[in-house]
């Protein structure tokens, strides 16, 4: 049974422990708390130049010793807010970018993020970028953006804000965010060599109940205000009220990153209306087939990691990306994480361990070298996934 901060596995939790108790998000003890983690949204788009601030703000939560701080800046992206977290290497090799899942929320990450910088040894940048107004403040002022416009977001973000860079650029997609990657990917493969796509949401599961429930849910705009509204206003209670609610509502699986993280931006009305309308409008586009064209033609360039009980990234999909794909790599996590493996310390160790592998055998194999990988125990010996189109 899995739990995940990308809105869609939040409800399971809840449902496991209570049964009865159908009221929307089951990864909850209530259907106030519920809402706290679901899809996105839509609107129009400025092209601009992105300005970034030079601000630089520490995270609250403590950080194991002997790991590289995140740091958390703003940056413009066609005229939105956007939350980066990200560790600038000195002397860079790679330059890695992870899109989020559904929310949005870079600080989820941020475990995942400094794992990873570690793993490289100071030798890769790491940069995780935020969905538009999946933010602390209220940025954009209450309006919503779509899937189409949150791809927009993250391909204007390659395209001017990394436009000096000259070092190879890696993605790294974690739910939704796998679609994301690959459509960025697809519009940007003069500066992209690698797409990875993590625990992938990249079409809908007729067989999954719960996608069914939540579809329905995120189609009613009536619905979506009322549980804001309910979320907003446990946002307004102090901290620790707040703190208590989401520990008692996901129980003591989530890290104290994650829990701070849906504290201080899941209950914002804004959040979490734009979780809901991305889901919305993820629901509506992922009714059309993958392009597998594009994934053939680009397959040596391209990794999915699945998970063993994954409504949203089903084996049945990992099935059909071999049949369509079959010389792409693949595999399975056997380990036991969640699709939420950010909200976990152990998960986001295992998960950046094994994206540290992936890179390591697509730079070595593309005569890329340079790039130096701290190794662990447990990546070399302990990692049970099966790659079964190993490059």
């Amino acid at each position: 049974m899995k739990i995940f901060v990308d809105w869609k596995q939040t409800f399971l939790l809840w449902q496991y422990r209570h049964p009865k108790n159908h009221i929307m998000f089951r990864g909850l003890p209530s259907p106030v708390a519920h809402t706290l983690f679901l899809p996105l949204c839509f609107r129009h788009r400025n092209r601009y130049r992105p300005k970034c601030t030079n601000r630089e703000m520490g995270l609250e939560n403590s950080i194991s010793q002997g790991k590289t701080h995140v740091s958390f800046r703003l940056c413009k992206v066609s005229s939105h807010t956007t939350e980066l977290l990200e560790i600038r290497s000195k002397n860079p090799t790679l330059y890695v970018l992870l899109i989020p899942g559904n929310p949005g929320v870079v600080t989820f990450y941020k475990d995942f993020l400094e794992s990873l910088y570690d793993l490289f040894g100071g030798s890769a940048s790491v940069t995780a970028i935020g969905h538009i107004s999946h933010t602390k403040k209220n940025w954009e002022h209450g309006r919503l953006f779509s899937l189409q416009e949150q791809i927009e977001h993250k391909i204007d973000f390659i395209k001017y804000e990394l436009q000096s860079i000259k070092i190879p650029i890696i993605l790294v997609g974690h739910s939704i965010g796998s679609y994301i990657s690959i459509e960025t990917f697809r519009r940007s493969t003069e500066k992209v060599i690698y797409c990875i796509a993590l625990y992938p949401f990249l079409a809908l599961n007729p067989e999954s109940s719960e996608q069914s429930y939540i579809r329905k849910i995120t189609a009613s705009p009536i619905l979506c205000a009322i549980f804001g509204s309910v979320v907003a206003f446990l946002g307004l209670l102090p901290r620790w009220a707040s703190r208590f609610i989401v520990i008692k509502s996901l129980g003591k699986s989530w890290s104290d990153t994650a829990v701070e993280a849906a504290c201080t931006h899941l209950l914002k009305y804004h959040t979490v209306r734009n979780i809901f309308f991305l889901a919305m409008t993820e629901f509506k586009k992922l009714t059309e087939t993958p392009d597998w064209a594009f994934m053939r033609e680009k397959q040596g360039q391209i990794a999915f990691l699945f998970g063993m009980d994954d409504h949203w990234g089903p084996l049945s999909m990992y099935e059909e990306i071999s049949r369509q794909v079959p010389d792409v790599a693949l595999s399975i996590e056997r380990e036991g994480h969640l699709h939420s493996f950010c909200c976990s310390e152990a998960g986001s160790l295992w998960v950046a361990q094994h994206v540290a592998s992936l890179i390591k055998s697509q730079t070595s194999s593309s005569s890329q070298s340079g790039i130096s990988f701290k190794q662990t125990s447990t990546l070399n010996g302990n990692n049970q996934f099966v790659d079964m189109h190993a490059q």
